[in-house]
């Protein structure tokens, strides 16, 4: 369930496809075990130089057969993309694969008919043309990225890591995902329904909320309120509401909740304390406020996510 191919078809873009050889091809193993087993594959051998130290395949083949395909940006979107490239896309489908496009990779899925329907996302200057030429889609220019089962999408450029280290907390939790993050020099979790762009530059460093989403995350224990987090920015909880929804595209009410929900998940993930405790340490009160509003964020009961994460973590070799 851990195979992975980025397809390098005719007219791919390069950015996005190192992005993912990134996370998903480089042997994150220390972090999870196994990790990923990844492939890079081509119409033309020549167009898997770039790449040469990842596991590669001339032919669109492993497609046909992969868990995950990641299609990365198309440069071109004027023109139909390959139908080789399309054909395999429509097998891997009906094999029930999960299919990733990095921004306007989801020119190719739309053009393989796949996306009917659906809600997907891509780089924000290309959005109206999509929903252009392919009226079927809902499509979101509004965020970094779409996880609409089993098709992914993303917008441009670094939204393509905020999707990729999601698959990762998708696949082996929020403590990996988090960690790999780490490594790579990149914010941990970036919400997929973040701004693309925001409407004023984030603040630097030091300044009032940098300051006060790190003093936040350091006291989630505490029953903090939107009022706590004004008072403590010295602003009102309208102006904290305009400066949190233009850096983050989200209030500060929502931006709150999902801190605690990550925290949640990491103390699921990496230590034996109970339900009731992990509450009590995540600013949630009591097991059951703990366990509805985690249902509803991540979708299933705090145990069960404890059981499918902690099961994975088990089988990580020692690092000692």
């Amino acid at each position: 369930m851990r195979s992975v191919v980025l397809a390098l078809y005719e007219g791919a873009m390069l950015f996005e496809a190192a992005t993912a050889i990134e996370v998903f091809g480089v042997d994150h193993g220390a972090l999870a075990s196994p990790w990923y087993d990844f492939t890079v594959c081509g119409a033309k051998a020549g167009q898997l130089g770039a790449v040469a130290r990842v596991p590669s395949s001339t032919g669109f083949a492993p497609v046909r057969t992969a868990h995950t395909v990641i299609i990365p940006a198309y440069h071109d979107i004027d023109r139909d993309p390959p139908a080789d490239i399309v054909n395999a896309l429509r097998a891997a489908h009906a094999r029930g694969a999960r299919i990733v496009s990095l921004c306007t990779g989801s020119f190719v899925l739309a053009a393989a008919g796949l996306l009917d329907g659906r809600r997907v996302t891509t780089h924000w200057a290309h959005a109206d043309q999509l929903a252009r030429r392919y009226p079927r889609i809902t499509v979101d220019a509004e965020v970094l990225y779409v996880d609409d089962h089993p098709f992914l999408s993303s917008a441009g450029k670094a939204a393509c890591m905020d999707l990729s280290l999601h698959i990762v907390r998708t696949d082996y939790g929020a403590s990996t995902a988090n960690a790999l993050a780490r490594s790579l020099v990149v914010p941990p979790h970036r919400a997929g329904g973040q701004a693309q762009f925001i409407t004023a530059p984030a603040p630097p460093d030091g300044t009032h909320l940098q300051d006060l989403m790190r003093w936040a995350t350091e006291h989630l224990d505490q029953p903090l309120t939107v009022q706590d987090l004004a008072t403590r920015a010295s602003m009102s909880t309208r102006n904290l509401a305009r400066h949190f929804i233009a850096t983050t595209g989200s209030t500060p009410l929502r931006w709150l909740h999902n801190q605690r929900v990550h925290r949640a998940q990491e103390l699921l993930e990496t230590t034996d304390a109970s339900v009731e405790a992990i509450a009590q340490r995540t600013g949630m009160g009591t097991a059951a406020t703990l366990r509805r509003h985690f249902n509803q964020t991540v979708g299933v009961a705090p145990d069960t996510y404890r059981r499918t994460f902690r099961g994975r973590r088990d089988t990580r070799p020692d690092p000692a």
